[in-house]
């Protein structure tokens, strides 16, 4: 052991020692516990970013802490690898996607390397191998064949950017979740997955998730959007036709003043041919309401269709309105409106139906009072109109089936191929994996789509599949990689799933997250898993976040730029006092936000582990912040732990001597103080194991482990008990900082070890004796002042902390030439010494 730090030598030497012992390749293992930690699947841009390393660190620290208790830990890597990116990139420099994408993910697991993560990298996955897809595109048929999957021409949420179709759950405030675009309602022949049969089992699941964050749960139960009515028929005047309606609340149909459709109505069409400005009006707002997450940002307006529909409850006619605020294709496109119970319905109507402000309906809605009368009136409302047959029941999802089809090149090809006729035919299993075609650019005759089936000629499906597709099942696969037999292996899944851990950010909550749990149930169905859920615990990380400053041009349109560009003057606290002109045009700070490529505020990782080595920016990125919070970049506190691992090295380095001596280990031989000692260990161990277990609170477990090494750096040695309390605590921090920083850890562990022998790869243990232990604080006073405080045993007498206290050094200073009269005792709390000053002889 070197007396200096030197990370990139270590580092070097323990991740070259673990790739050569295989150490963290798992295989299935009945008489051990087994525990999947899993950090969601990385997109392979070719470099890592800041919030990549905190997410994975994350996983690592807790993977490595279950290791240590000694579960069998599987925790996998592979790459999202189908997608926009590498199509775009490829677009741009002539490539194919493949090349560009092979090439980052050899970049991206070179860097992850270095950062010393205990993947099993012999479970490596890719999700555009066409060894991995086969399987996807293998359940695609079998679902097809269930009749859970269908092709129907379809109003659709279009990129015009991106040029694709997008999911309900990809349209954020009516814009792509990729490329921020405006979205645009196009009619396009789409395939879809039916997961709406699944919407009352995902619902009801959400009660599983009891490891899950509150907020991700409130977010799914609203996405699915589970409402119990009725619906009702509504006969209209002078046609011989009905219309559906649904609502959840039935004691509001007497009071009924209107139904609002939906632009997208059925009846819409008939309208439009009859009227040019029902036509406009739908156009417009049709452009408006891509998403059900917007539609409240949306003024309420609507158009008057001049029809009228009976109610069937009191026989009164009243008028069918096409609104902006009813949800497309929620329910039955249609509501009944009552103004009086719900604030909708009442800003609709009274802005549509009166110019004459006195003639608005104020607002009524329920009181608590009424509560239980409207229940009442609902449940004779609801027994009448099933009894005369008007309508039903009905449990009503916002969820839609989900589309899955994507216009783009460089993702899964679906597995489906059309005859002259148009008839669809299934790609046989013998035939699968269905590649993609080569072509040498993106124009279309160029790319090739023709096959034969049993003799038939067909021209194969253009569409490839959602990624979100692939990331879908992935996890699953990792229990069985290698697998040929099948898409997966049952007993593989049994034993490792479910995912005991997963780790990933909260933006996900209404996507891939319903998608792999929607995903996890169709496995189950087909036999495939043998689990309700995939996840039993899931922890969102917040963002990373770094100073941003930009200038202005001339039109005012901001250009960032990187803040090693500009001289920037910091205060003590790290706080920007002042920021020096950059070429003639003054700096504007943005302040802390998510670091990004078009901010120009990244951090890179691999320059800060030049810099300082893996182990600092892991344990930075634990300690800086609790993990549910976004995480604030700050140069002077990475550079802080680098000085605490350099104090913990050198500690270590000067008491590596003492590992020579063998040390009587008898702890009834120790002093009251040695003791106290002793039981701040043991706490120590146990207040970090609770952080971490438990609370998974890692930057207050950091802070205990610090704070422990300060309070033994303090210690003088004097003998051999003194000696074993220092090495004990010595392989007690080492070992709990082991998760976090691995490489450090078990280097010095090592070099002890060599010497004594050491479990390293151990969480240490709290002996429960030294919490139970009579030890207490006794205040020492002097003529009613505090002097200092003794650590010894419980209900000791009057006499023994008397002696004990005239050999402490403070006291004993402040008692000399001075005569004790009477000592005045409360046992367990206080002691104290009534003094006099000696007289001088004369």
């Amino acid at each position: 052991m070197k007396k200096k730090y030197d990370p990139h030598i270590i580092e070097k030497v323990l991740q070259k020692k673990w790739k050569k012992k295989k150490t963290f390749e798992v295989h299935k293992n009945f008489k051990k516990k087994k525990y999947y930690c899993l950090p969601m699947l990385p997109y392979p841009s070719g470099n890592l970013h800041i919030g990549h390393v905190r997410n994975y660190t994350i996983s690592d620290v807790i993977s490595r802490y279950h290791r240590m208790l000694g579960k069998n830990v599987l925790q996998p890597i592979g790459w999202d690898s189908f997608g926009l990116p590498a199509e775009e990139a490829a677009k741009q420099n002539g490539k194919n996607p493949y090349d560009w994408t092979k090439k980052n993910i050899f970049y991206m697991k070179k860097q992850l390397k270095k950062l010393g993560f205990s993947y099993d990298w012999s479970r490596e996955l890719s999700t555009c191998d066409p060894n991995y897809y086969k399987w996807e595109q293998w359940f695609f048929i079998k679902l097809y064949k269930k009749k859970m999957i269908y092709k129907k021409t379809s109003l659709v949420k279009w990129c015009s950017k991106d040029k694709t179709v997008l999911a309900n759950e990809q349209v954020i405030n009516g814009k792509c979740w990729r490329c921020d675009s405006k979205i645009k309602l196009k009619k396009l022949p789409q395939w879809f997955i039916k997961i709406k049969k699944y919407a009352e089992e995902l619902y009801q699941g959400i009660k599983l998730l009891k490891g899950w964050p509150k907020k991700v749960k409130l977010m799914q139960k609203n996405w699915i959007g589970r409402s119990k009515g009725i619906e009702l028929y509504f006969f209209i005047k002078n046609i011989k036709k009905k219309i559906k309606v649904f609502t959840t609340k039935p004691y509001s149909l007497k009071k009924a003043k209107y139904i609002a459709i939906s632009p997208d109505h059925k009846y819409i069409k008939k309208l439009t041919k009859k009227n040019i400005f029902i036509k406009k009006f739908v156009k417009k707002q049709l452009n408006k309401l891509t998403s059900t997450s917007n539609f409240k940002k949306i003024k309420n307006i609507g158009i008057n269709t001049e029809i009228f529909a009976i109610n069937p409850l009191n026989k009164k006619k009243i008028p069918i309105w096409i609104s902006n605020f009813v949800y497309i294709k929620y329910g039955t496109s249609a509501i009944i409106a009552s103004p009086e119970f719900s604030s909708d319905d009442l800003e609709f109507y009274n802005k549509n139906f009166f110019l004459d402000k006195k003639k608005k309906i104020k607002k009524i809605f329920l009181r608590k009072k009424n509560i239980k009368k409207n229940n009442i009136d609902s449940k004779k409302i609801i027994k009448k109109i099933i009894k005369k047959k008007y309508g039903k029941i009905k449990i009503k999802y916002k969820l839609q089936n989900w589309n899955i089809s994507r216009q783009r090149y460089w993702g899964t090809p679906i597995p489906i191929a059309f005859k002259k006729d148009q008839s669809i035919i299934t790609i046989p299993k013998k035939k699968l994996p269905v590649l993609l075609p080569n072509f040498n650019n993106y124009k279309k005759n160029q790319v090739e789509y023709k096959i034969k089936i049993n003799k038939i000629k067909a021209i194969r499906e253009k569409d490839t599949f959602d990624t979100f597709m692939e990331s879908s099942w992935y996890y699953a696969r990792y229990t069985c990689p290698n697998f040929l037999k099948g898409m997966l292996n049952t007993t593989s899944t049994k034993y490792w799933l479910p995912i005991d851990q997963y780790i990933g950010g909260i933006e996900h909550a209404t996507m891939h997250l319903i998608y792999i749990r929607f995903y996890h149930k169709l496995l189950r169905d087909f036999n495939l898993v043998n689990t309700d859920e995939p996840i039993k615990k899931l922890l969102c990380q917040g963002m990373v976040l770094s100073n941003a400053f930009y200038y202005l041009k001339k039109n005012n349109s901001k250009i960032w730029i990187n803040s090693k560009k500009i001289k920037i003057e910091f205060n003590k606290k790290n706080k920007i006092i002042s920021i020096k002109k950059f070429k003639g045009k003054k700096i504007f700070h943005a302040g802390m936000i998510k670091m990004s490529k078009s901010k120009n505020n990244g951090i890179d990782p691999i320059k800060v582990i030049k810099k300082y080595g893996a182990d600092t920016i892991r344990l930075f990125i634990m300690f800086a912040a609790p993990i549910k919070s976004d995480l604030q970049w700050n140069n002077l506190a990475v550079d802080g732990i680098n000085r605490f691992l350099k104090k913990l090295w050198k500690f270590c380095y000067f008491n590596n001597k003492y590992f020579d001596k063998k040390i009587e280990k008898k702890l009834e031989k120790f002093n009251i103080q040695q003791k106290k000692i002793y039981l701040n260990l043991n706490k120590t161990i146990f207040s970090v194991t609770q952080d971490i277990h438990f609370r998974q609170s890692f930057h207050t477990a950091i802070s205990k482990i610090m704070k422990f090494f300060k309070y033994i750096k303090k210690i003088k040695i004097y003998n051999n008990n003194d000696n074993l309390i220092i090495r004990k605590s010595l392989i007690t921090i080492l070992k709990l900082l082991n998760p976090f920083t691995p490489h450090f850890s078990n280097f010095i562990l090592s070099t002890f070890k060599k010497k004594q022998n050491i479990k390293i790869n151990v969480w240490p243990k709290e002996k429960k004796i030294f919490f139970k232990n009579n030890i207490i604080k006794i205040i020492i006073q002097i003529n009613g002042k505090k002097c200092c405080i003794i650590s010894t045993k419980k209900n000791i007498s009057k006499k023994k902390i008397f002696k004990i206290c005239i050999k402490n050094p403070l006291v004993n200073k402040k008692i000399n030439k001075q005569i004790i009269l009477k000592k005045f005792f409360i046992p367990n709390k206080i002691l104290n010494l009534i003094t006099l000053i000696k007289k001088k002889n004369t």
